[in-house]
């Protein structure tokens, strides 16, 4: 707590006391308690918090707030929250103030529910009481969103428009989805198969939320792949450096205007990322050389999609994506390489990165070349359609950047030398430059 702003330590307090009230009349001596099911929904709860998710706790809870008293509702979710795993310090703050959110919610939302469906024997039948479990549901994440706000504000001194930004409608989501779930837990445990088959509601909840957890350790383990191999062009061809990442939000803004989406999208993006990949089978000294390459340096350059492509090969979930590393040097009138492929012969993937590639190239500043304002990277890319670039993709980047706009960064390090922007850039001002008649790319120090 003396780590804590005083504000957030009073705001801890005032939770604390708030919840103690509110549970207050949950007294041992009540007799209309039932106790029974307030100790098996908490050691449920308590269980629920031990998973990695936690996703069955708002379930758990909900049904706690259709079965019970708000007083003991509250109670529900104590146990719990003081044994759950915390991962970051202050540890016992933590818990106790996790302990007084989900028990001021519960108590809020067991107060509604008993303000929408009054009467013995609560919570009904599951059609007419779904109302009033959602009505219950929502109060249950407004009052956990007002917290959270409060202990921005006083914790990390945010303003009270910073704090709560955000927090709504995103908290609303999973709390509404698990109303039902709880409702129809209360409504199994009022029946006469009792608590044994109300709590089996809960098993394709925990099987569903097993399978997410397993998906979403896969995705983290793609990006992770993801970043490392872009690192690695990085810190091999500094005078790209962000160029990959670049290309890969270039070419998700294309795929959208083509009305591309969900999965395929996201392999697009990795295709834009790794794209050059292959560069990490160049010699760096090719990659940094000053002045022009000679045809054999040339050829070695021009491996590099094909380096690319066997680098990833393995790589499953990559899948269209491989296509676009190996071709994205391919040009519609068959004059680009590794295998001069033509027209529709390119695959989509490829089509859509080239363009993504060549402009982000012009628009961004390099140690050997100013960048091109969007216009005129626009005019070329116009120039080039239907002899190098797809004029559909080209269109399509058009009507993208006049909704979303384009903000290029410098992307130059320190040092001298040079690399391949890969893509056709006319000569900038005055600056002596020398435009590759394979590659296209403008080099600085060039004879001509």
């Amino acid at each position: 707590m003396r780590a804590l702003p005083a504000t957030a330590r009073a705001c801890i307090a005032c939770a604390v006391l708030a919840a103690a009230l509110c549970v207050a009349p949950a007294a041992p001596a009540a007799a209309d308690v039932p106790w029974s099911a307030v100790a098996l929904l908490a050691a449920v709860c308590a269980a629920c918090e031990r998973l990695p998710r936690r996703t069955l706790t708002l379930p758990v809870l909900l049904a706690g707030a259709f079965l019970l008293p708000p007083a003991a509702a509250g109670l529900v979710a104590v146990p719990g929250a003081l044994a759950g795993r915390v991962e970051q310090r202050p540890a016992g703050v933590r818990r106790l103030w996790h302990a007084a959110q989900l028990s001021l919610a519960a108590c809020a939302a067991s107060y509604v529910f008993g303000l929408a469906a009054p009467g013995p024997g609560r919570p009904g039948g599951f059609p007419a009481a779904l109302p009033p479990a959602l009505a219950a549901a929502l109060a249950f994440s407004l009052v956990s969103a007002a917290l959270d706000g409060a202990i921005h504000v006083t914790a990390e001194r945010r303003t009270p428009r910073a704090a709560w930004r955000g927090l709504l409608p995103g908290p609303l989501l999973p709390v509404l989805v698990s109303g039902p779930t709880g409702l129809m837990t209360a409504v199994l445990w009022r029946s006469v198969y009792g608590p044994p088959a109300a709590l089996l509601v809960l098993l394709p909840v925990s099987v569903s939320s097993w399978f997410l957890d397993r998906y979403e350790r896969e995705r983290a383990s793609h990006q992770a792949t993801i970043r490392a191999l872009v690192q690695a062009v990085d810190l091999k061809d500094r005078y790209t450096r962000g160029h990959s990442e670049r290309v890969g939000r270039a070419s998700v803004l294309i795929a959208r205007e083509l009305g591309m989406a969900g999965e395929r999208l996201e392999a697009l993006r990795f295709a834009g990322i790794l794209h050059d990949v292959g560069k990490l089978g160049v010699p760096t000294r090719l990659l940094r050389k000053e002045g022009p390459l000679t045809p054999e340096e040339r050829r070695v350059i021009q491996l590099h999609p094909e380096y690319g492509h066997e680098m990833v090969r393995g790589i499953g979930f990559l899948d269209e994506a491989r296509a676009a590393i190996l071709h994205h040097h391919e040009r519609l009138d068959g004059s680009g390489y590794p295998y001069g492929l033509r027209g529709r012969q390119i695959p989509l993937f490829a089509r859509i990165v080239a363009v993504a590639d060549a402009f982000d190239a012009m628009t961004s500043t390099r140690s050997y070349s100013r960048a091109r304002p969007v216009p005129a990277a626009l005019a070329e890319l116009d120039r080039c359609a239907g002899t190098q670039f797809d004029p559909r993709m080209v269109g399509a980047l058009v009507e993208a950047l006049d909704r979303h706009g384009w903000h290029p960064s410098v992307t130059a390090g320190s040092g001298t030398g040079a690399t391949l922007t890969e893509c056709i850039i006319l000569p900038s001002g005055n600056v002596p430059s020398t435009r590759d008649p394979v590659t296209g790319a403008t080099r600085k120090g060039g004879d001509g």
